[in-house]
């Protein structure tokens, strides 16, 4: 026995360095690598720009002379007793769990649909047709929200036929509809797209489990709750911890294209309030310490989820 134990211990993989098994490997790491370079290009290396943000941009003469001294914490005191960047959190944070309640709802209930549909020719159509907004361009699907949402548009003329209203709503003109509007929009362009994930998982369900249930006399209903929806369980927690690592990451291009000077304390955004400080008021300073602090959080977000996950015995990311 103690013979068949040392065998087992001593597999070839166990002998094996890492080294080795990354030699084994080569060709799986040789096509790692493009996406290696990227990573590093384009998101770590740019975070040598973030001691911009102990820096002082303030003075204009100075910044033209190429003098900028160190300042320590003094952009961030000074954000934090803006009250603009302040509302820009509120509205940041409102928008992303509105599109986080929204997106996964509304993907799962729509992966669940799908997923029940047995004529194969109708449930392709629905799954090309709802995929087709996720490309196409923010400038198109806004235009066409500003359309539909219009005093003149069909939104407000189908209430006005319902009697729901009496005088056509400002949609687009009112910040109490803004936030909600952006999830609409965003779910009726993702939706789709979202739903690949879920109907994948689901596609990994055994289907012996679904017969169980069904000579057990369980529904169709029933089936779905107690087999479907546990069996993309592990799924929706790492999605959700994904998701709420990107809380802070409401959007830039609905906000900024829908947005106007009426609903502005509801539209702007961290970074909205970054473009609008780096480029057009040039305070690198305040800008770059604003989107330090957007993705600080946002790493302790997702930390903080995953450990939650983890005490609760859900798969984690780390």
């Amino acid at each position: 026995m103690n013979s068949i134990a040392r065998e087992a211990g001593n597999t070839p993989a166990r002998r094996k360095g890492f080294w080795r098994t990354l030699l084994g490997q080569w060709q799986l790491m040789l096509m790692s690598v493009p996406m290696l370079l990227y990573v590093l290009l384009f998101n770590y290396a740019p975070m040598w720009g973030w001691i911009n943000a102990f820096r002082d941009y303030s003075n204009k003469r100075n910044v033209a002379k190429g003098i900028t001294p160190w300042c320590g914490l003094s952009n961030f005191e000074w954000l934090f007793g803006r009250p603009d960047f302040i509302q820009s959190i509120r509205n940041t944070l409102a928008m992303s769990v509105i599109n986080l309640v929204f997106g996964t709802v509304s993907s799962i209930l729509l992966a669940v649909l799908l997923n029940e549909v047995r004529r194969k020719s109708f449930k392709r159509t629905v799954q090309t047709v709802t995929y087709l907004p996720h490309f196409l361009s923010m400038v198109i699907v806004v235009s066409m929200a500003q359309n539909i949402f219009a005093s003149s548009g069909p939104i407000n003329g189908m209430l006005a036929t319902l009697g729901a209203v009496k005088e056509p709503v400002f949609f687009l003109g009112e910040g109490k509809y803004f936030w909600w509007l952006v999830g609409v929009i965003n779910v009726w362009k993702e939706v789709g797209w979202n739903t690949i994930i879920y109907i994948s998982a689901m596609t990994a369900i055994d289907p012996s489990l679904y017969e169980a249930a069904a000579i057990d006399g369980a529904g169709r209903f029933q089936r779905i709750l107690h087999v479907t929806l546990p069996g993309i369980k592990s799924t929706f927690v790492i999605l959700l911890i994904m998701n709420i690592g990107h809380l802070m990451e409401a959007g830039f291009e609905i906000q900024y294209l829908l947005g106007s000077s009426l609903v502005r304390d509801f539209s702007t955004t961290i970074d909205i309030f970054v473009l609008e400080y780096g480029t057009e008021k040039l305070n690198i300073g305040v800008a770059t310490a604003a989107g330090m602090f957007k993705s600080v959080v946002a790493i302790v977000l997702l930390v903080g989820a995953n450990l939650v996950a983890k005490r609760l015995g859900e798969d984690t990311l780390i």
